[in-house]
């Protein structure tokens, strides 16, 4: 239901966008967020969007260098990243939060659905 696409081999201070197509559901009024794991360690929350789209909240580790955007329209939820560093690289995973979530919500077991992952590499 939830596919994500866009990652790949990209140097330090590159840039890639991150899409996820939702399909079979209706998330419109849910939170969507976007979450990373790295090798050996837990995931972890990277940016979140609230149903309207007006409302947002990032990791500090990437604020200010990726943005989070939904399209409804398209049931599509994008993470643009720019200023990439070698520490972004991870399998990145899109998911859909619980009816009645906030963006306040980072904890992975508040969201229901989950994409398939993207893996996003950074090289020195």
């Amino acid at each position: 239901q939830l596919q994500a696409s866009g990652g790949g081999l990209v140097q330090a201070g590159g840039s890639l966008r991150l899409s996820c197509a939702a399909s079979g559901r209706d998330f419109s009024s849910r939170i969507m967020g976007w979450f990373r794991q790295a090798p050996g360690k837990e995931r972890e929350f990277v940016a979140n969007i609230n149903w309207s789209g007006d409302r947002t909240s990032y990791a500090d580790s990437v604020k200010g260098r990726f943005t989070i955007s939904r399209d409804d329209s398209k049931n599509t939820l994008y993470l643009q990243m720019d200023s990439l560093k070698p520490e972004d690289t991870a399998v990145y995973y899109c998911a859909v939060g619980r009816v009645g979530g906030s963006v306040v919500h980072r904890l992975t077991l508040l969201y229901d659905y989950w994409g398939q992952g993207t893996q996003v590499t950074v090289s020195s």
